[in-house]
């Protein structure tokens, strides 16, 4: 018994060592391989993109606020404006703690270009950005006002809403990271409400259905 009870106490030792280092590589390769993408991984080029795309929602309803009234088209003017910069700072966040820039100096979109179903292209071979409003666009909603300048903006976001949706749904198919899968759904199910939402708007409007 003299003999055994030591031996049988180093066993319990080593395996609980084991189990300890076991647990520490398990949380070593989860920091490694979930937390810290790789610079041409699909979740900073959509942290990236996405901030890029968000950045012109948010300006496109700051021109609204300002050409309208209107308390609904404003409403949802503060609601992109709140949501989309809190995202931003979000996917920034994750950037600085990637350790990656907040630029892609290959250029945008390379993460999409070669998603199922997204296969429209810019002059250098990436995916094109869907849904942006194009500088005449925004140069138009500038001057337009009161019930032109509603219309045109929710023609204008509803588009580049099914846009996000489109990046949205795509880093969900190509991501293994919970965090960038958690907050791509959020996106795709807040925008294609609020897409809903400015349809009906539209029609309010006697404007038809984007």
């Amino acid at each position: 018994m003299s003999d055994e009870t030591p031996r049988g106490r180093r066993i319990t030792v080593v395996l609980a060592a084991l189990v300890l280092l076991t647990g520490v590589v398990l949380v070593a390769l989860t920091m490694s391989g979930s937390d810290r993408p790789g610079a041409n991984d699909p979740e900073p080029g959509f942290a990236r993109d996405m901030s890029t795309h968000h950045a012109q929602a948010v300006r496109m309803s700051f021109i609204v606020r300002d050409r309208t009234d209107d308390r609904d088209v404003r409403l949802l003017a503060y609601d992109i404006i709140n949501t989309q910069s809190a995202q931003i700072g979000m996917m920034t966040a994750w950037l600085d703690e990637w350790g990656l820039p907040k630029t892609d100096p290959a250029g945008p979109m390379r993460w999409m270009s070669g998603h199922a179903g997204h296969g429209g292209q810019d002059g250098r071979g990436a995916a094109a950005m869907p849904g942006m409003a194009t500088r005449e666009q925004l140069a138009e909603l500038e001057k337009a006002s009161g019930r032109a300048a509603e219309v045109m903006y929710l023609r204008l976001m509803t588009a580049h809403h099914r846009g996000g949706v489109d990046m949205a749904e795509a880093v969900i198919a190509l991501t293994g990271h919970d965090r960038v899968r958690r907050l791509a759904r959020t996106m795709v199910d807040g925008q294609q409400s609020e897409i809903t939402q400015m349809n009906a708007m539209l029609r309010e409007r006697g404007a038809p259905s984007a």
